[in-house]
């Protein structure tokens, strides 16, 4: 779920005056409504094939899983695919799933493993859709208005969060799980039109461009190399993977322990997107009171005092607010967790770690289900929820002692780098390269200018490098030379493009050690095959 904006002053609405964004944007509610009400069928027809806690939560684990595979490989897919005609077969194959669960249910045909593997499915069509759907938006808007079409995006999710579930679960009980299927199916159909109106730009060609399997590697190497996002999805993945007990038994809480029918369960899902809705309000004035952290742990706290009153079966109206403030803790924490990692990532790999931090989200929500329906079946409803709301609590303040990044570094491109001088023209996909930079360190300065190299070798892992180091001079210990390797000479260039303002400050604190009147020289060596010898291009520049 992407973060949820307060309630928008006038101007947060100027992305709607541009036609395609209006269209798109209201397009995209109604095929979030369409899933919603889906997803609250295939939720509440389970309980009627098998009441067993863990066939519930097995198909909430249906749905999460493929977020988790494939949340990555979907990220590169939204950078290196036309994204109008990749979203249009995305809502193809979404269409012809609800069509077979629409056949399924209207024929008395529908079991549990038929639900499970079509959720499955529904999943896969998810996860490749949510990282494009992203990606579009800087399409559709100029850049002025780009923090404010993210937030009507959120915003729209959590219309969509509140009306789709109470809508379904309506459906459902009035006609049945075959037109709640085929109502989805419908909005579909108007997201397809949607965008084949689109008419996109094509992008000029990048020689530069990235393929699949070096775009796959190059945002898994980022994310293993920051450390700042390393945190932010450690609490992420402790925090989804505890809360996501009260996600997996939802359904049965609804039925067994509040007497509740297909209706008011869906009426409970719209009470959290409401409560996410105000909790989207109320973000700002929390904001100027507490931090991230303090948000997070304000989340836990909340979150697991609702799992605990839900053991208690309240009534059915305080049920209802309950679930309002689970919504309102949900999008704090799900709004301070996206924030926080939105603000760590540079543009060029934005797209891919968010889809690191997703299938951590996700995994952590599929772990989450299928584990805590484990633990119901032996614990039952009540003792897993009262386990699950200790279990946050606890994971709430050992975690707030792991302070959160605070996102404050520029990270714009910083387009410092000159040229490399090379001796001839060279093939971008020639490689590995390898890049050394000699320095000019006093031995006085030397434990110092060491302590800043090695944290400038964090960017130079996450911008490409797959090998660093450092090696002296035998000869004289006062040269220093960093060298790191590269898998090509397209990849290297691409390093060129992706150092920030942030980083280039970290090169003037290892620089500011040199000695003498030029700067440290700069040398790129590119690999030879003695079979197949290429025109070897050298050269040397003064890194400015």
């Amino acid at each position: 779920m992407s973060e949820a904006p307060s309630h928008p002053p006038t101007s947060s609405f100027a992305p709607l005056r541009q036609k395609v964004f209006a269209v798109l944007w209201a397009a995209t509610i109604i095929g979030n409504i369409g899933s919603f009400m889906r997803d609250v069928a295939s939720a509440w027809l389970v309980t009627d094939l098998s009441g067993a806690p863990a066939a519930v939560a097995l198909v909430q684990a249906a749905a999460t899983l493929p977020i988790f595979l494939l949340a990555i490989p979907a990220g590169v897919l939204s950078d290196i695919l036309d994204r109008r005609k990749f979203l249009i077969a995305i809502q193809v194959l979404l269409g012809c799933v609800s069509l077979c669960l629409m056949a399924l249910a209207s024929l008395g045909q529908l079991s549990v493993p038929a639900l499970v593997g079509l959720t499955f499915l529904g999943g896969v069509g998810a996860a490749l859709m949510a990282p494009t759907w992203q990606a579009i938006v800087p399409e559709l808007v100029g850049k002025a208005d780009l923090k404010s079409a993210v937030a009507l995006n959120s915003l729209g999710i959590n219309i969509s969060r509140a009306i789709g579930p109470a809508l379904g679960g309506l459906i459902l009980a009035a006609l049945g799980a075959g037109f709640t299927y085929g109502a989805d199916v419908l909005s579909y159909v108007i997201v397809i039109g949607a965008l084949v109106w689109w008419r996109r730009p094509q992008g000029a060609d990048d020689a530069l461009s990235e393929r699949f399997a070096g775009a796959f590697r190059a945002g898994l190497r980022y994310a293993k190399a920051s450390r700042e996002l390393h945190v932010v999805l450690l609490r992420a993945a402790i925090f989804f993977a505890c809360a996501s007990a009260v996600w997996a038994l939802l359904p049965l809480v609804a039925r067994n322990l509040l007497g509740g029918g297909a209706g008011f369960y869906g009426i409970l899902l719209g009470a959290v997107g409401a409560g996410a809705i105000g909790g989207a309000v109320l973000l700002p004035r929390l904001r100027a009171r507490l931090d991230a952290d303090g948000l997070l742990l304000l989340s836990a706290v909340v979150t697991a005092a609702v799992m605990a009153a839900l053991t208690r079966g309240p009534p059915q109206w305080l049920a209802l607010l309950i679930l309002l403030l689970l919504g309102a803790a949900w999008i704090v924490a799900l709004t301070t967790l996206n924030g926080v990692a939105q603000a760590i990532l540079p543009n060029w790999v934005r797209g891919r770690a968010l889809a690191v931090y997703l299938t951590v989200f996700n995994g952590a929500m599929t772990a989450g289900s299928l584990g805590w329906g484990a633990v119901a079946e032996a614990a039952g409803i009540r003792g897993t929820l009262l386990i699950g709301a200790g279990a946050l609590l606890v994971a709430g303040f050992v975690m707030h002692r792991i302070k959160l990044p605070a996102g404050e570094a520029d990270l714009a491109p910083s387009n410092h780098w000159p040229e490399p001088l090379v001796a001839a023209e060279i093939a971008n996909d020639r490689g590995p390269v390898l890049i050394l930079i000699e320095y000019s360190v006093p031995q006085a300065d030397r434990e110092a200018f060491l302590r800043a190299i090695n944290a400038l070798s964090v960017e130079r892992r996450r911008d490409g490098a797959y090998g660093w180091g450092v090696t002296e001079d035998t000869a004289d210990p006062g040269k220093l030379v960093e060298w790191f390797m590269v898998s090509s000479w397209a990849e290297h260039l691409r390093q060129h493009r992706r150092v920030s303002k942030a980083d280039a400050d970290l090169q003037s604190e290892v620089r500011r050690f040199h000695v003498g009147e030029a700067g440290p020289v700069v040398r790129h060596f590119l690999h030879v095959d003695p079979l197949h010898p290429h025109p070897v291009p050298s050269g040397r520049e003064m890194e400015s």
